[in-house]
């Protein structure tokens, strides 16, 4: 007879403070399901396969946390920006639409609490149903509980052969609080035959941010002959804990662009999701991580090729130094339909301490026959001959090894679509490495 699942602490209090916070009629039957999920959960421990390398005591560290107050308290547009990127731009503080930061919602994009009967529709045909096309055995169990705390959301729909004028700038602002608190957020985006679009989510926190938790989840349907460009910036403060999970679904011939760049923090958890659903699907997935101090940051993807004639091409690069950690579990599963499919996975690492970790776990699983599939991991430090060889041309060694570590990343900085992005990311992460000096 099987044993009841005993809560966890944080699962207690986070199943009340789905109680504290009202949301749309239309919402309910999802936050009702997310409930129901998240308490019969086990909680992860480090026999659990897909939490083995990360603890979750940062997340636990928030069982008597709370909401933010009703209201946005911090200016929104002065702290959340990037300056130099054209773009239409939503901002939320704390988890709160900050209407007078943001710019005005153009076609198609709409908060789920000023859904209209046509975007009702869509939300009722596509939310939760793309995050859980996933073997069950493998779904988060943070999933559930931000079905279980939805109360806002952002909803972006393009419809047959449209195209979003400019790209979609979601910005994510922690401030500081007197107490610890937590935070949700949710984004729907529904391409339809033949559309485009260009996303940008940013998630980060003011210079004074204290302890905080964000649980965060991106839903994206991709269909027939669309097309994708996704970035994702995680670069919160240091005291932060996020947990986020992105859920694509390609359809014939769509094509998807993702960047994901990630600063560690006290505990930084990210799963990709992405689904070949259609025949001549293709992806295409760059992403940075970066880990200083007592830093932990955990990468998983997943790449379900369940269909003929697909591609996906994965590369991700790490650099970890000081005491801090890193995870990256990439999986690549070949259906037994999925003839002809390339796939290609690509992990380096760089530690640039003796007492950095990072943990790397490439998977492939293939179950036909007709396939072209590679994958690789390394984990290396700084080249000692190509250190000496800058020094001997006159550069001292601290501004060497900064030299170094940038190479190493700037080659998938330069896979970035906005120029804009890429400045700024660049003058920020050379700076950081002159701070490691």
């Amino acid at each position: 007879m099987t044993q009841p699942v005993q809560p966890s602490d944080f699962q207690k209090r986070a199943l009340t403070l789905a109680q504290q916070r009202s949301a749309p009629a239309f919402l309910q039957t999802v936050r009702q399901q997310g409930l129901d999920e998240f308490g019969q959960i086990q909680w992860p421990g480090r026999k659990t396969e897909m939490w083995k390398y990360t603890t979750l005591r940062p997340v636990e560290a928030f069982a008597n946390a709370g909401w933010p107050a009703d209201d946005v308290a911090a200016d929104g547009k002065q702290l959340a920006s990037l300056p130099e990127l054209d773009a239409t731009r939503l901002v939320f503080v704390d988890g709160l639409f900050d209407g007078a930061a943001s710019d005005e919602l153009p076609d198609g994009v709409r908060l789920f609490s000023q859904a209209d009967e046509a975007a009702r529709v869509v939300l009722d045909q596509y939310l939760v149903k793309i995050a859980k096309d996933i073997d069950p055995s493998r779904r988060n169990l943070f999933a559930a509980l931000n079905d279980a705390w939805l109360t806002d959301g952002v909803l972006v729909y393009v419809p047959k052969n449209a195209t979003l004028e400019k790209p979609l700038y979601v910005v994510h602002l922690s401030t500081a609080q007197a107490a610890e608190r937590v935070a949700n957020q949710r984004l729907l985006v529904v391409l339809e035959q033949g559309a485009s679009a260009d996303l940008i989510e940013h998630y980060l926190s003011a210079d004074d941010a204290s302890a905080s938790f964000v649980n965060t989840l991106t839903e994206i349907h991709v269909g027939d002959n669309a097309r994708l460009s996704h970035t994702r910036l995680n670069l919160e403060h240091e005291a932060s804990s996020h947990v986020g999970a992105v859920h694509i679904n390609l359809q014939r011939s769509a094509v998807a662009n993702g960047f994901t760049l990630a600063e560690g923090g006290e505990l930084k958890r990210l799963d990709y999701q992405i689904n070949h659903c259609g025949e001549g699907a293709e992806l295409n997935l760059n992403g940075l991580y970066l880990g200083r101090h007592q830093q932990h940051v955990d990468y998983h993807t997943t790449i379900e090729h369940r269909v003929p004639n697909c591609t996906s091409q994965e590369v991700f690069r790490g650099i970890v130094g000081d005491k801090a950690k890193a995870v990256f579990n990439g999986r690549i599963h070949i259906h037994q339909d999925a003839q002809k499919t390339l796939a290609e996975l690509n992990n380096r690492n760089l530690l640039t301490s003796n007492t950095a970790e990072v943990d790397t776990k490439p998977e492939l699983e293939i179950y036909a026959d007709d396939v072209r599939c590679a994958h690789g991991a390394t984990i290396s430090q700084l080249d000692e001959t190509a250190l000496y060889y800058l020094q001997s041309r006159g550069i001292e060694l601290p501004q060497a090894r900064m030299m170094l570590s940038y190479g190493f990343i700037n080659e998938v900085l330069e896979t970035l679509p906005h120029e804009g992005i890429r400045t700024a990311l660049q003058k920020r992460l050379r700076q950081r490495f002159v701070e490691e000096i």
